[in-house]
């Protein structure tokens, strides 16, 4: 199923909150995350996809006592691409906690503890919530039970995001289920961007967080009628199969390939889509 996804390399908010920026958001002021393509083989991010700008290590967070390694936008931009040292608050928040940024999401300046990032951020209140960093390493990244570690933006940008089901769609109001950039099968909850007038069936989509929940963003040839990149279609359950335009050629297909094996519990997820 990894070739029917057109939305994969990028996901976002739309500037009213924030965990990345949707398609069609101003790059320069809305924070954006992306996920690193590479031709070799290497697992996750490879060694010439991490910045070499960065003023600390976000997995061994070296910093000085009373600072801590966050992602930030060096250049300005929306995006974070860099990790820089910055003081932890005074009486910093702890995880689930409301936090607040300095400036905006990508400013690496917010008052959650060391290995906690403000994320969900709302960019008029700049106030949003703690969420764990990834703890280990990047060949073998740590989270608590129930969430896994999502690396983006070139390795800089380590979360660990709660676990979910896209098909029965479990996560929390304002969060949609969409597969991890790290290639190993789970889905996790993050921002929805689709917004009220977008993200329906066959509706355009560029990012992968800007479909309505249960839908994702696929290949515009799986999709009938789609004359984008890519368009929103559902999930589908494998054991009880239900598509939009079956007389049009859709079909429930499995999301795991052949020879890949689906983690527990997700042994049913599949996508309405014309099979390849």
């Amino acid at each position: 199923m990894t070739g029917t996804t057109a939305g994969t390399n990028a996901t976002g908010t739309d500037g009213t909150d924030s965990g990345s920026s949707d398609a069609t958001s101003d790059p320069t002021t809305d924070p954006t995350t992306t996920t690193s393509a590479s031709d070799t083989d290497c697992e996750f991010v490879c060694e010439s996809d991490i910045p070499t700008d960065n003023q600390c290590d976000i997995w061994a967070q070296d910093c000085p006592d009373g600072e801590k390694c966050m992602p930030w936008a060096n250049d300005g931009g929306g995006s974070w691409n860099a990790t820089k040292c910055t003081a932890v608050d005074p009486q910093p928040g702890q995880a689930g906690d409301v936090c607040t940024v300095e400036g905006s999401a990508v400013s690496g300046v917010d008052s959650c503890d060391e290995g906690l990032l403000c994320w969900f951020v709302d960019g008029e209140t700049n106030e949003g919530t703690c969420l764990p960093m990834c703890t280990g390493s990047m060949d073998a990244p740590m989270c608590d039970p129930g969430s896994v570690c999502d690396i983006s933006n070139g390795g800089v940008l380590i979360l660990c995001l709660q676990t979910c089901d896209p098909v029965i769609v479990d996560c929390d109001d304002g969060l949609i289920c969409f597969p991890t950039s790290t290639g190993d099968g789970q889905f996790i909850c993050d921002f929805d961007a689709s917004g009220p007038d977008f993200g329906a069936y066959k509706d355009p989509c560029e990012f992968i967080n800007v479909c309505d929940p249960g839908l994702f963003c696929a290949n515009a040839e799986s999709v009938p009628g789609c004359e984008a990149a890519g368009c929103c279609t559902p999930f589908c359950d494998i054991n009880e199969p239900t598509c939009p335009d079956e007389g049009l050629g859709v079909q429930c297909v499995p999301w795991y390939g052949e020879g890949e094996t689906p983690p527990p519990g997700l042994e049913h997820v599949g996508a309405c889509v014309i099979p390849a």
